[in-house]
């Protein structure tokens, strides 16, 4: 077995927990300690990480621009993290989680970079969340997520719709203020995870034919 594949000891800690619990506190921290400040000091700005403000790849993940946003953000995480965590062991979450969500800050942060948008904000933990979607829809294919608590859908097609919407969006400019790429990013991030790590394909795992 090589380097790459070797599992993690299984063990369940509720990391989904901690993990939302860290968003709301640094949530609160960014309403009542130092608003803005906090915000650009934890947010992934291009032209301060080219200054050495690297922590930003991780810190933009665990900080929200609203309440809503952290909401929406923290309840998917609640709903898909804890299913996926105890399918993968909390070590390896823990991994998968910050490892794509960091890669996803990355590579939007090349994006802005290369588009000339070196003060923009980026935050929030949507592109890690995407990739955890994804997760959940590669393990339980089968399962079915009621879509604002009345439309069923598929796990697998909800996933996928959902990336499809961001591909659109991206590309015509739907819902400005939104990084759709990071979101995308963190898809494909979870996609090369799941070859890499597990030798999973996620198309035959979100077609339920392996």
């Amino acid at each position: 077995m090589s380097f790459l594949r070797r599992p993690f000891r299984y063990r369940y800690d509720n990391v989904t927990l901690f993990l939302i619990g860290i968003n709301i506190l640094v949530f609160l921290a960014q309403q009542v300690f130092a608003g803005r400040y906090l915000s650009d000091y934890l947010a992934m700005i291009p032209l301060a990480i080219v200054n050495g403000w690297i922590w930003q790849f991780v810190t933009y993940m665990f900080a929200h621009g609203g309440l809503t946003h952290l909401l929406f953000n923290m309840l998917a995480l609640f709903i898909f993290g804890t299913q996926v965590e105890r399918r993968m062991g909390s070590r390896e979450f823990l991994l998968y989680y910050l490892l794509t969500g960091i890669l996803a800050g990355v590579f939007s942060f090349g994006v802005y970079w290369v588009t000339g948008a070196y003060v923009v904000r980026l935050v929030g933990a949507s592109g890690a969340i995407f990739a955890v979607q994804l997760a959940y829809a590669a393990f339980f294919p089968n399962a079915v997520i009621f879509i604002w608590g009345i439309l069923p859908m598929r796990a697998p097609v909800m996933v996928l719709g959902f990336t499809v919407l961001e591909l659109v969006s991206s590309f015509f400019g739907f819902r400005s203020g939104v990084a759709h790429f990071t979101h995308l990013a963190g898809f494909a991030f979870g996609w090369l995870y799941f070859l890499a790590r597990f030798g999973i394909n996620p198309w035959k795992a979100l077609t339920n034919r392996e």
